[in-house]
């Protein structure tokens, strides 16, 4: 059970978020049963990275669910492309949700650390999926990991939090359009877990080597958070479509 936030003021502060979650939050609770574990783990105040599980399109209304019921405001990263379009880009905006841009190297460092800059000048969380998109792994286990979550933590120490979540499935599976709805309240359970720590890297967060590092702690992190969800080990080596000749789209981080 989710306990009563009293430390962060993002929740009772009045913002977009408030209508929004009138209609969201009533929507999603009649359709799941959301349990969520280790709520404690999750910061009350300052700036979070936040890196879930995905395998369903249905997973953000999930995610976005519990983070508001521990008392922050859910805030993910999304494609530069959505800013551009009229209202939604607005309410992007105006939310404080984080553009990703398809950009060189060098390039993407420095928005990495006008973000991560930005995320503690306002204490803000971000929630980023470091597959970049539903895992094509075909048992749902998560995939190889991108580098987007990871170098917002390490650019200045923010906390880098594994999620795990299981259940959605059953209520819009991989690629399926459209909900199964019946019966209402399906459940599905999420858990927080522990920081990852990757102080040890943050001197090399240049460095691809400590990149990959970093990535591969968070994974391993978020993969043993799912084998306690769903009482079964992960295979031992992680899912990588670029070994299985499958290309990788809708990329939100690199």
């Amino acid at each position: 059970m989710t306990p009563v936030s009293s430390g962060s003021g993002e929740k009772s502060r009045p913002s977009l978020f408030w209508p929004l979650a009138a209609i969201v939050v009533p929507l999603v609770s009649l359709i799941a049963k959301v349990r969520v574990t280790g709520a404690e783990k999750l910061p009350r105040t300052g700036a979070f990275v936040l890196a879930p599980n995905h395998y369903s399109e249905f997973d953000p209304l999930i995610v976005a669910l519990a983070v508001w019921r521990i008392g922050r405001a859910p805030r993910f990263m999304a494609k530069e492309s959505l800013f551009k379009i009229p209202v939604l880009g607005w309410l992007l905006r105006r939310t404080g949700m984080i553009p990703v841009a398809r950009t060189s190297s060098a390039s993407a460092a420095k928005q990495t650390m006008k973000q991560s800059a930005e995320l503690v000048e306002h204490g803000r969380g971000v929630i980023v999926y470091p597959e970049g998109t539903l895992t094509r792994d075909p048992d749902l286990w998560p995939m190889r990991g991108k580098s987007g979550a990871v170098r917002l933590a390490l650019a200045d120490g923010i906390p880098l939090i594994p999620m795990a979540q299981w259940g959605t499935q059953e209520i819009m599976g991989r690629y399926q359009k459209g909900l199964s709805l019946w019966p209402l309240r399906k459940p599905v359970r999420v858990v927080i877990g522990d920081p990852v720590d990757v102080s040890d890297l943050r001197g090399r967060a240049g460095e691809q080597s400590a990149l990959n590092e970093a990535t591969n702690r968070l994974m391993n992190a978020i993969t043993a958070l799912l084998e306690e969800l769903r009482d079964e080990k992960a295979p031992a080596e992680r899912w990588n479509p670029a070994s299985h000749g499958q290309k990788e789209t809708g990329r939100l981080d690199s």
